[in-house]
């Protein structure tokens, strides 16, 4: 079970007289749960669009799921985060088989790197790189060679006596 979710917020503008069919905004936001979802959309929105949740409505909010769980991807993600000296945009490359689990990987990338905090990491985009060519990272590149194996050498066989004389063989 994922600590996060993907959520699809769209909200808008509360109508005026002059403006009876305010525009809609889309986001793709990534939290925990439905509140935390709604408070970074009005986040972002205001700083955006210049909407306050005061003068505004959510109109729908939606849990994303992945299409494909089971097949592992590469995704890229571009992000902007608060460090102590100022402002960084970032790219980064993560291998996982859903989008969720790449962004929990780089939440906990960036807490571990940088000392950086949920509310200071802004995700601007999440994509689904499907060429090899578009991968730019070589921590990923690795990975995706036609002859990789994961060799287990020094393996301790099961079973057996509980005391022996001897220490076990490792080697095959």
């Amino acid at each position: 079970m994922s600590r996060l979710n993907e959520y699809q917020v769209i909200g808008r503008r509360l109508p005026t007289d002059s403006v009876p069919e305010p525009k809609l905004y889309r986001m793709r936001i990534f939290a925990p749960n439905v509140v935390v979802a709604k408070s970074r959309y009005w986040y972002f929105l205001q700083k955006l669009h210049k909407v306050k949740k005061a003068s505004g409505e959510v109109v729908s909010v939606n849990v994303i799921s992945e299409a494909h769980p089971t097949k592992v991807k590469t995704f890229g993600i571009w992000l902007r985060y608060e460090s102590r000296s100022g402002v960084h945009n970032m790219y980064k490359e993560y291998r996982d088989v859903t989008r969720v689990g790449a962004v929990e990987t780089m939440y906990a990338d960036l807490a571990a790197r940088h000392r950086s905090r949920f509310r200071s990491i802004h995700i601007l985009k999440v994509v689904e790189l499907e060429k090899i060519d578009d991968v730019r990272r070589q921590y990923v590149k690795q990975f995706l060679t036609k002859e990789l194996k994961f060799p287990l050498p020094h393996r301790i066989p099961k079973g057996g006596k509980i005391f022996e004389a001897r220490a076990p063989s490792t080697f095959y």
